[in-house]
């Protein structure tokens, strides 16, 4: 699923991380993670399992997410199970996906303050 493998992370099938994920580029989810997941843009496969918000520019689910998406563009592809509200700029909802959570389109302006902050995600420490 990601274009060029040589500069993401994948996280393999049968690997469980309990703890937030936080990489300086794209991530593909393939296993179980409980906990926050940042990244440039996320791709979370068929047999992921993800309990925790989902945080990046572009988010592809494909598989079980419980909690929140934050998102410019977020595609829900026929076999995402999504538990929890979607922050986007642009959501597609495939024809099979279940979604259970509200929609809430936000205006993401361009600036260079960190990813989180243009998500509109605050952190404790501001």
């Amino acid at each position: 699923m990601l274009l060029n493998r040589s500069r993401g992370t994948v996280i393999a099938e049968g690997l469980k991380i309990v703890g937030n994920v936080t990489a300086e580029g794209p991530v593909e989810i393939h296993g179980d993670i409980e906990g926050e997941v940042r990244g440039t843009s996320l791709v979370v496969s068929r047999q992921a399992q993800i309990k925790g918000p989902l945080i990046a520019d572009d988010v592809i689910v494909d598989g079980f997410v419980n909690g929140e998406i934050h998102g410019v563009n977020v595609v829900l592809k026929s076999r995402a199970r999504v538990v929890g509200d979607v922050h986007h700029q642009s959501l597609t909802v495939e024809r099979g996906a279940r979604f259970d959570g509200r929609s809430l389109h936000e205006a993401v302006q361009a600036s260079a303050a960190p990813q989180s902050r243009r998500l509109g995600v605050t952190e404790a420490a501001e």
